[in-house]
């Protein structure tokens, strides 16, 4: 038989050390704040690759023509004043090559393209086209797809300069492409935020190297709602597994599971506020996967009170059933939470960035999640059942005989 632990023992003075580091947490919210990241921060969102030109493209002309490059084919529109009105598209299939759509586009008065790299492929192509796709005496270029001669960790260390600055790659092979953020504190404009970055880029990599896909500036009030939506998303996850929780078990039992998770959810912003971590979407991923990990560990104790409920013989008090109940999962819940932080320690270990802060805030809400689960939910069922009485857990079969004996 398995030795029953006395868990109760712990109960007080575990309720004691979460309140003073709640207090702490909150202390520290008021005195040093949340160090919010860019995603909940105003401010730019670039996306650009780094690569060499296949071509360039220049317009000498009175007219106004606009160049426009989707993966399969490209557009030239001809229009105003010196010039017929006419759109002239490129299919990729027919002129497979750099090389050979430049050769076609020479058609075009007053267009000049230049192939810089003649065997290139025209396939999925691109602009920088987040600057203009008007033609001009200016060039611009036409770049190959799949190529890059720069990886996260390089733009990262080309910006280090820069403060309030994050880089994630996205997409791989022919869509490879690099989201750099960037937050403001104060008055600064799209257009300051802007060249700070791209001037930065241009000196490390070359500006005919830099494309930049895409620009987007977000606003303060945009930042605030974003802000507003991830607390109210925390809020229903938190509700919804309550509702859950009192569905499956009683109210009490429901009622611990979810002080449990809000327990959680405090101490991790405890770390994160006294670390002053940034925090980003992805460590408010952290949050709510721990918010999903912890409910699990605790259902399964609440699960074994349940069935001990009904199923132990001769219990004097709650307390009994909550010590054999913890007792019967602990190397469960052990050996659960010891296996997911060996993966979670790999990613903190080998990893940067935002998964290194993402996987740090995993190893301090696995840990919360355990002792929340045995500690602090039991504590509070063992709270609200401090008047049990033993007669609510006679054991099914003890029942049954009775019966059975009252029927012979």
């Amino acid at each position: 038989m398995k030795k029953t632990i006395n868990f109760n023992k712990g109960f007080v003075p575990s309720v004691i050390i979460s309140a003073i580091i709640v207090v702490c947490g909150l202390i520290g919210f008021f005195v040093k704040g949340i160090n919010f990241g860019i995603d909940f921060k105003p401010g730019l969102v670039e996306e650009v690759r780094v690569t060499a030109p296949a071509a360039s493209l220049s317009y000498s002309g009175p007219a106004k023509v606009t160049v426009n490059v989707s993966r399969s084919d490209m557009e030239l529109v001809v229009s105003g004043t010196g010039a017929e009105n006419a759109t002239y598209t490129y299919s990729f299939n027919e002129y497979g090559t750099m090389s050979a759509l430049a050769q076609a586009v020479k058609s075009v008065d007053g267009v000049e393209m230049s192939a810089l790299n003649g065997s290139a492929s025209t396939y999925n192509s691109f602009l920088n086209s987040a600057k203009t796709n008007v033609l001009s005496g200016t060039p611009i270029y036409v770049y190959p797809a799949g190529n890059s001669d720069a990886d996260a960790d390089s733009i990262r260390q080309a910006l280090s300069g820069v403060s309030g600055v994050s880089v994630k790659q996205l997409g791989s092979g022919d869509d490879i492409s690099f989201q750099i953020r960037m937050g403001v504190d104060g008055e600064a404009t799209q257009d300051a935020l802007q060249t700070v970055v791209e001037d930065t880029l241009y000196n490390k990599f070359g500006k005919e190297k830099v494309a930049v896909i895409k620009t987007d500036f977000i606003g303060s009030s945009f930042s605030k709602s974003i802000a507003a939506k991830a607390i109210l998303m925390l809020v229903l996850t938190i509700l919804i597994i309550w509702i859950y929780a009192a569905i499956r078990f009683h109210w009490d039992f429901a009622l611990g599971s979810v002080i449990a998770l809000i327990h959680d959810t405090l101490i991790m912003m405890t770390f994160i506020i006294w670390t002053q971590m940034e925090f980003s979407t992805t460590v408010l991923a952290a949050v709510l996967t721990i918010i999903g990990y912890s409910i699990n560990a605790t259902v399964v104790i609440l699960d074994r009170i349940r069935y001990n409920l009904k199923m132990m013989e001769n219990v004097k008090s709650f307390k009994d059933i909550l010590n054999q109940s913890l007792s019967d999962t602990l190397m469960r819940s052990i050996l659960t939470t010891v296996t997911t932080l060996i993966a979670v320690l790999s990613l903190f270990i080998f990893t940067t960035g935002s998964i290194k802060d993402f996987s740090l805030a995993l190893i301090v809400g696995l840990i919360s999640g355990m002792y929340s689960s045995i500690f602090i939910s039991s504590s509070f069922i063992m709270a609200c059942r401090k008047n049990w009485k033993p007669e609510f857990g006679v054991h099914h079969s003890l029942k049954r005989a009775e019966k059975d004996t009252d029927a012979e």
